[in-house]
């Protein structure tokens, strides 16, 4: 009866278990190198792009708050 279970523990701490540990913290590893040097530069033209989007969203809202004042409880 021990058998049964004996057996797949063995399995799993000799096959699974150190795949599983390997696996594990070569992912560790990559997550704590950071951003590469694509990964920044993506990083800053999106940050670049976000903050001209705000500029436009600020200077279309002022358009409309000067020509039209109620358009904010229409929405």
């Amino acid at each position: 009866m021990e058998e049964i279970i004996i057996v797949p523990v063995i399995i799993f701490m000799l096959l699974v278990a150190p795949i599983w540990l390997i696996l594990h913290y070569r992912s560790k590893r990559q997550i704590s190198q950071g951003f590469s040097e694509e990964e920044y530069t993506q990083l800053s033209d999106l940050s670049e792009l976000a903050d001209k989007m705000t500029d436009r969203i600020k200077t279309l809202e002022a358009i409309l708050d000067a020509e039209t004042p109620e358009w904010r409880s229409k929405v």
